[in-house]
């Protein structure tokens, strides 16, 4: 099997447009959530969120692009580029050909569905643009990235809620140990703040209005985010032949299904992920310095997740570090497990462990190391970043420092 390295990263997100200003955020627990700016908001229960404030499209695209280009297509194509740019590759003849594109989201276009409903019902009209589809549709970012570089491998998107992002690097990963393909992009990214986008989560009364707070007793809900973060992943061999800097090392990945309940998380459901991401990765549990959480903030979620997690590794737990960065970008649904791979790469690379912040108040049953409210500098040989979605999905990567 081959072995799988990351070459590149790309980001736009609350915290920053790229990727040293995301980590340089991260690094100094700075909180990218604050008020919504957007039309209607005064019709919202829920006004805060993770946006990206001050984002001109036309900063970055042309008319034309910025009419077949959802938000979350224009967030997966400024993230790709930087990716791209910093691996040092191009694509041409066997490369191109063979080089794929995997993406996760869990609404696409839910702005394109947002502002087209209004269109309709709203103003009354009785046509749309005839871009609505090819917009909208979930597949539209992970299609523009491969024909804006050329790519003609593997491609396809993967949506299944909180945890695409981490299904698609998982496949992105299978791919490339197995040979299929030398090189994948992937990643994922999300623009659901919006009317529509934030009414349809108020539903769920799962929500704060005030700050994320993942793993305090006092926490009230989780808070939208919007952004997306991609990678170059690539054949270890094939990285080291053409001399790329290698950010680390995936060494592992698992996927399950809690089959239990549509909403409310399983423990047993994490547990057996976590342990067979390490069995993959053929890594033993006390190996392990850091997780990135995916503690949403939500009571459900944050006392499953660290009873999962002290179940896995027993004794070790105490010693582990597990931070929730969701406390600063917010929970980007398809997207988030995509920006949250920076912080494990942080962690490993530079020995910066992004903290959990809005910590206030120890809870009984999260008593493990969450980092609060400060970053720590610490050696992390490996890490891994977690993802349970609604619909008991999980999935867990796994890396090692290079």
């Amino acid at each position: 099997m081959n072995r799988v390295a990351i070459t590149g990263a790309g980001t736009i997100n609350a915290l920053g447009e790229d990727v040293p200003q995301t980590l340089e955020a991260m690094r100094e627990g700075k909180c990218g959530i604050g008020p919504v700016e957007m039309r209607d908001v005064d019709r919202l229960t829920v006004q805060i969120g993770g946006q990206i404030k001050g984002y001109d499209p036309e900063a970055h695209f042309n008319r034309q692009q910025i009419a077949l280009y959802d938000r979350f297509t224009q967030f997966t194509l400024l993230a790709a580029r930087e990716a791209i740019e910093q691996s040092g590759l191009s694509f041409s003849g066997d490369l191109a050909a063979n080089t794929g594109v995997v993406l996760g989201t869990a609404g696409g276009g839910v702005n394109t569905w947002d502002e087209n409903y209004r269109t309709v019902y709203e103003d009354g009209k009785n046509r749309v643009h005839p871009f609505v589809v090819p917009k909208l549709m979930n597949n539209a970012s992970a299609s523009h990235v491969s024909m804006e570089y050329n790519l003609k491998g593997p491609s396809y998107t993967v949506a299944t809620a909180c945890a695409s992002s981490n299904h698609a690097m998982g496949q992105a990963f299978h791919l490339i140990r197995g040979g299929a393909s030398p090189i994948m992009i992937t990643g994922g990214s999300e623009a659901m703040l919006c009317l529509g986008g934030i009414k349809a989560w108020e539903g769920l009364r799962v929500m704060s209005k005030d700050a994320c707070r993942p793993f305090s007793a006092n926490r009230n809900g989780m808070v939208q985010g919007e952004g997306a973060a991609v990678f170059v992943f690539e054949d270890m061999a094939h990285a080291k032949a053409r001399g790329a800097t290698i950010l680390a090392e995936v060494v592992g990945f698992a996927m399950t299904s809690d089959a239990s309940d549509i909403v409310m998380p399983s423990m047993k459901g994490a547990a057996r992920t976590i342990a067979a991401a390490l069995k993959d990765a053929k890594i033993a549990p006390d190996a392990v310095g850091y997780i990135n959480a995916h503690g949403t903030g939500t009571a459900a979620n944050d006392k499953t997740e660290c009873a999962a997690v002290a179940d896995v590794f027993g004794p070790h737990a105490d010693n582990l570090m597990i931070s929730s960065t969701k406390s600063m970008h917010g929970h980007l649904i398809g997207g988030t497990g995509a920006v949250e791979l920076l912080a494990c790469i942080m962690a490993l690379r530079d020995g910066v462990v992004a903290p959990t912040i809005g910590y206030q108040e120890p809870d009984p049953e999260c008593a493990l190391d969450v980092v609060p409210n400060t970053a720590r500098d610490a050696a992390v040989d490996v890490a891994l970043s977690n993802a349970f979605a609604f619909g008991g999905l999980n999935a867990v990567l796994a890396l090692k420092k290079v």
